[in-house]
């Protein structure tokens, strides 16, 4: 039995705690700016949801997974601080939620090279 896929790098070596946590902080950011862009861009947000509903109806997401996305999508337009602090929650579960996120497209490569360009590893 293999562990689970997230303890392995792209080159199927097991990641350190410290690489995890450096790609996390990653991930971290650039859901930031996806956020911010979402709420600036109202036009990019049915995407998203689309994405959501889709992975859902093909079982890429699990039911809480697909709750916790689409409470984010719905509370954006009334909560958009609410919004963000949701995306960049610190927790296992969101961390894991990011690992496979629906944001995809969202950013463009110079804003995630942007975005990407002020962390501190």
């Amino acid at each position: 039995m293999y562990p689970p896929r997230s303890r392995f790098n792209r080159s199927g070596h097991r990641s350190s705690p410290k690489q995890n946590e450096n790609i996390d902080k990653q991930i971290r950011v650039l859901h930031q700016a996806m956020a911010l862009k979402l709420i600036a861009q109202p036009q990019l947000r049915q995407q998203v949801i689309d994405t959501i509903e889709s992975r859902y109806q093909n079982g890429l997401l699990r039911h809480g997974g697909y709750l916790v996305w689409i409470c984010l999508m719905e509370c954006i337009e009334e909560s958009p601080d609410d919004f963000i602090q949701g995306v960049i929650a610190d927790t296992p579960q969101m961390r894991k939620l990011r690992r496979k996120t629906p944001f995809i497209n969202v950013l463009t490569e110079q804003e995630r090279q942007h975005a990407l360009h002020n962390i501190i590893l």
